[in-house]
């Protein structure tokens, strides 16, 4: 991911932001690199002598349970979900040309895993739209389509706790935007 003048200014509005935040039980917040997730509480654990509050984050989707420290919990880059402008942004991208760079597909993997792993679902959605493959269009390689469900999924993830629909029916909106594309 390229890092502009833009993106500093949103990481750290969105950093300013996570200082102030307050973690409540049922909140769902988004962990970068897993996605979608439901808090838990806070709690604290004496780790190695010293006390830690940590956020417990659930992520029913992948069975798995997440503690964060408080004190890290900006610089991990746990957020809030984003609004519904910037959902509504992602979206719009879907519907736009697909960008695909002439580079090696190794290093195009790179990058997709690396715009999924950002959490930012702008970039989420690019990767969605640039990997995105039409009926009339040859067919994907096994990893071109792993990272793709794996961008779909993440998004969808994410637009369906925004829209407060399931997941299934996110993913049904992101695919018919991307026909209609």
């Amino acid at each position: 991911m390229r890092i502009t003048k833009t993106t500093v200014s949103v990481l750290e509005k969105n950093k300013n932001v996570m200082e102030h935040m307050e973690f409540k039980t049922g909140d769902m917040v988004v962990y970068p690199t897993h996605g979608v997730g439901c808090v838990q509480g806070v709690e604290t654990n004496e780790i190695a002598g010293l006390s830690l509050e940590l956020v417990v984050i659930d992520f029913v989707r992948d069975r798995m349970t997440l503690r964060v420290p408080i004190a890290k919990a900006a610089e991990s880059g746990l957020r809030c979900l984003v609004t519904e402008d910037v959902m509504k942004d992602a979206l719009t991208r879907l519907k736009g040309r697909a960008r695909v760079k002439r580079t090696m597909w190794s290093r195009r993997a790179q990058e997709y895993e690396a715009k999924i792993n950002s959490g930012d679902p702008l970039s989420i959605a690019e990767v969605v739209r640039d990997l995105h493959r039409k009926v009339d269009q040859p067919d994907q390689s096994f990893s071109e389509r792993q990272i793709y469900e794996s961008a779909l999924d993440r998004l969808a993830a994410e637009l369906a706790a925004v829209e407060k629909i399931d997941t299934d029916r996110a993913t049904e909106k992101l695919e018919e935007l991307l026909m209609a594309a």
